[in-house]
């Protein structure tokens, strides 16, 4: 037995005796979806034989989990204070082990247009793009097609492809309803991929293939609307490159645990640019990142116990 194996051993042992919770829910618009992963994650942990419950995250979360004695927690939240580094702040409070990214790195990858400014500073490709404010109306200063989103928000919620001057007041409309704070990006045309990344273990890249011009929320989470090519068919040398981009983005965020980051290599270009990073990615039967996990031959239980196990363990 390696040292790496009489570690994992040790701290499988550790968390048999401890009690988990599944934090799920939330306050996102993303509740839906986070209540799918929580319960996937629930049933795979006690197949295993952990002391695993369930916790609707609401107001009252932090008592809860001190009423019911719970001592690790695995994060099933997306999107909102689920993912911007607020519940990993209150669980570093209380301190309590929790699965993923730490705070830092949470709320960086969270606000998508906080995460370009960081890519661009570090050198990484991401399309050209611009933020608006508190309702800003400004015209882009990019060349159409582009897309418009809220900038922390997931799951591709308020996102709109822009090809006609009637569309881009209606799809900042749209963004606002959703937040705050808006992203303007230079539509890249190209071939949608995604690198899941576990602890740095690199999983086989996917590729997206929606039906529709663009992969939303219908797309990802409609059985039929998508079709995910895993290991996607890239040349060896285009390959490195896109897993080198994703790797180097999780790095330089901080990222720790599981992690999926979303790109789109450039038809003419063959180069990689990154979208966003998510550091609580999906986790039900329609999720990507077991869907790369299983590809390298990691089942779903075994994917749930390497991020329970990693939990604690982070750079930042």
């Amino acid at each position: 037995m390696t040292a790496g194996d009489k570690q994992l051993d040790a701290r499988r042992t550790l968390f048999k005796t401890r009690k988990v919770a599944v934090l799920m829910g939330g306050f996102s618009e993303e509740r839906d979806i986070s209540l799918k992963s929580g319960r996937a994650v629930l049933r795979a942990l006690v197949g295993l034989g952990y002391n695993a419950v369930t916790i609707t995250v609401g107001r009252d979360v932090a008592f809860r989990l001190k009423d019911e004695g719970i001592e690790a927690a695995f994060i099933a939240l997306h999107g909102g204070s689920g993912e911007d580094g607020s519940i990993q702040g209150l669980l570093e409070i209380m301190d309590m082990p929790y699965t993923g990214s730490g705070v830092l790195a949470s709320a960086v990858a969270m606000d998508k247009a906080a995460t370009k400014v960081f890519l661009n500073y570090h050198g990484i490709p991401t399309p050209e793009f611009m933020v608006l404010k508190d309702g800003d109306m400004n015209a882009p200063r990019l060349p159409m097609p582009f897309i418009v989103k809220p900038a922390r928000q997931g799951s591709t919620i308020g996102v709109s492809l822009v090809d006609t001057e009637g569309g881009y007041n209606e799809a900042l409309k749209e963004a606002y309803r959703h937040d705050s704070k808006v992203l303007v990006e230079r539509f890249i045309q190209g071939r949608e991929l995604t690198v899941g990344i576990l602890d740095g273990r690199i999983f086989p890249v996917i590729e997206i293939v929606p039906r529709e011009a663009i992969y939303d929320f219908k797309a990802k989470y409609v059985k039929g609307m998508s079709e995910f090519r895993v290991p996607a068919a890239l040349e060896e040398r285009v390959e490195a490159e896109v897993k080198k981009a994703a790797f180097d983005a999780y790095n330089l965020i901080g990222c720790s645990g599981a992690a999926r980051v979303d790109m789109v290599m450039e038809d003419k270009l063959n180069t990689p640019h990154i979208l966003e990073v998510n550091t609580v990615p999906g986790m039900t039967d329609l999720s990507l990142f077991p869907m790369a996990a299983a590809s390298a031959g990691v089942g779903y239980e075994a994917l749930v116990e390497e991020m329970l196990l990693g939990a604690g363990v982070r750079k930042y």
